[in-house]
């Protein structure tokens, strides 16, 4: 079978993304709290669906596609193991520490930001998406950083500043992502991607 009568998995794989990032920012602004439909969201169709994505960019011969997908599918069920950790008697010992999550942020902001580099030849709404993921990742990893060092009322403005950041972010995966379904369903451009 040849690879062009697979359909466009990047869609799914966008609103898994978008969908799960607008609800967790919306937290992180403080408009709500951490909590089941976050996490399931972050489990199922952020991680789940994600990876599904992934794979079939793979079979497509989309490394661009299948790298992206794979790997921020991954991020979002790690987050939730993350989260949960802390609450599971056995396993609380090992939570990890504001330090520990600043890091983990940043790996996550260097990684972006270099595939933020690989959408520069992609359209606009692509390149937003990684650009204002990269943003995100290093105002989360600044907002660990200052709760680290004890600077909780700084820390909590930059979550602030973060979720906000995040809703956009997630917004912009929300409508490239239904520009693609709209724009190939009608066969003329509904949503421009630029």
């Amino acid at each position: 079978m040849s690879n062009d009568n697979f359909a466009n998995p990047a869609p799914v794989g966008l609103l898994g993304f978008g969908m799960t990032t607008i609800l967790l920012n919306f937290h992180n602004a403080g408009l709500y709290s951490l909590d089941a439909m976050i996490l399931g969201m972050g489990v199922f169709f952020g991680g789940l669906a994600q990876l599904i994505a992934g794979t079939m960019e793979f079979k497509k011969g989309n490394t661009f596609g299948q790298a992206a997908f794979m790997s921020y599918g991954a991020f979002w069920m790690l987050l939730v193991f993350l989260l949960i950790i802390p609450k599971v008697g056995v396993w609380s010992g090992f939570a990890a520490s504001e330090k520990a999550m600043a890091t983990f942020f940043g790996v996550w902001g260097v990684y972006t930001f270099f595939m933020w580099i690989g959408t520069l030849n992609s359209n606009r709404a692509t390149q937003v998406i990684f650009l204002s993921l990269t943003i995100l990742f290093f105002l989360l990893m600044t907002r660990d950083i200052l709760a680290a060092m004890g600077m909780a009322d700084i820390s909590k403005t930059v979550g602030h500043i973060a979720g906000y950041e995040g809703i956009f972010c997630g917004l912009s995966a929300f409508y490239t992502a239904l520009g693609e379904i709209l724009n190939e369903k009608r066969g003329k451009t509904i949503l421009p991607l630029g």
